[in-house]
């Protein structure tokens, strides 16, 4: 008997989800797709959320969602529901095409918990329709407060990443490579005859900035901090400030001096300036470093942004992991980084435990 049960049950949710997928091959518009993947986002967020085990793996699977998610409303308005044509003539094939590809893209979330779950995180699997009913009073007091934060993550995905940014990005994927140099010589002797003309100031300086593009906007979500970009300057001015970068498709991505104009993508931009005392023979030291990267070349860590491991070549580095190893190599580290290839922008004021760091000043560009 409860074989058969469990099969007319199963029979049911089967037939339910083919009946919905049909209804939504012939009749969905963008906004159904678009409320089915949010809907799709959150259950699979939530399930992630309350699951035990490492923190960390929770933190990557929920990015990994998100990604997804902004993936998704990408191909809705651009691929799926494109503006229809002059013609009144319905390309059937193709209406059909483009929806398929819709459902596929809706199941998306559950094939890479699938994925997960049967690599190595078991306990990551979707629990059966007779086990979700059997859900304990604990977790069903925290499933409020996890709502309510996933509806906060979403709030402040779509007021902080619209479909252009994210289109932006997807685009300027195409020039970064976490595992070779595309970047070399980008640096102009100018730039090292102004360098050598600072060594009489007795400081050197951190900047960390929020800059407004969309790289800094999206990944704010998930740092929940205003400042995500980090460079040092040889001078108070700020004309020999440099880091890693995006390169502003002028120059390839990795190591680039940075202007003003850099910091202001948006009208609430702004940087923090702090200074570090520094000698002449020190900052000689980090320039001559410097000088040698942009000789053998680099590339932007794009990967080591999300997954902080050892990157493949000693070059490929994101910002404020460049600013740490320059201060490093000179012996003018004033915290100890647990990970170093887990360092944000705001650690390098944050984690000033000693006050070795001195604030010069504000640059607000709005």
């Amino acid at each position: 008997t409860k074989v058969r049960d469990r099969m007319k049950r199963k029979i049911f949710i089967y037939s339910f989800f083919a009946l919905l997928f049909v209804a939504i091959l012939i009749v969905g518009q963008a906004e159904i797709f678009i409320a089915a993947y949010v809907v799709a986002f959150i259950l699979v967020v939530i399930r992630t959320l309350m699951t035990p085990g490492r923190r960390k793996t929770r933190r990557h699977l929920v990015l990994a969602y998100s990604s997804i998610l902004i993936v998704q409303l990408i191909m809705v308005n651009n691929v799926i529901f494109v503006e229809a044509m002059e013609t009144d003539i319905v390309d059937i094939p193709d209406f059909v095409f483009r929806r398929i590809l819709g459902i596929a893209l809706l199941c998306l979330p559950a094939l890479v918990n699938r994925f997960v779950a049967s690599v190595k995180y078991t306990h990551y699997y979707l629990p059966p329709v007779g086990e979700s009913a059997a859900v304990g009073i604990s977790e069903l007091l925290n499933t409020g407060a996890l709502i309510k934060n996933v509806a906060g993550f979403i709030s402040e995905s779509k007021t902080k990443v619209s479909i252009e940014s994210m289109t932006y990005m997807l685009k300027d994927l195409s020039r970064h490579d976490s595992f070779h140099y595309v970047n070399s010589r980008s640096l102009t002797e100018e730039y090292f005859i102004k360098a050598r003309e600072s060594f009489s100031d007795p400081n050197i300086y951190i900047v960390i900035s929020k800059t407004g593009s969309p790289h800094s906007e999206f990944l704010s979500i998930f740092t929940q901090k205003q400042y995500n970009h980090a460079s040092i300057s040889f001078d108070k001015k700020l004309q020999t400030t440099i880091s890693y970068n995006g390169g502003e498709r002028v120059y390839p991505p990795g190591l680039n001096m940075e202007l003003l104009d850099f910091f202001c993508k948006a009208p609430d931009s702004k940087i923090m300036v702090y200074s570090l005392p520094c000698s002449a023979d020190k900052k000689k030291q980090i320039l001559d470093k410097i000088e040698k990267i942009n000789r053998e070349g680099s590339a932007y860590n794009m990967l080591g942004v999300f997954i902080h491991k050892k990157p493949p070549k000693p070059n490929i580095l994101y910002c404020s992991q460049f600013v740490y190893n320059m201060l490093e190599d000179v012996g003018l580290t004033y915290f100890e980084a647990a990970n170093r290839n887990k360092i944000s922008p705001t650690d390098l004021v944050e984690n000033d435990y000693y006050r070795k760091l001195k604030f010069e000043l504000e640059i607000t560009f709005g």
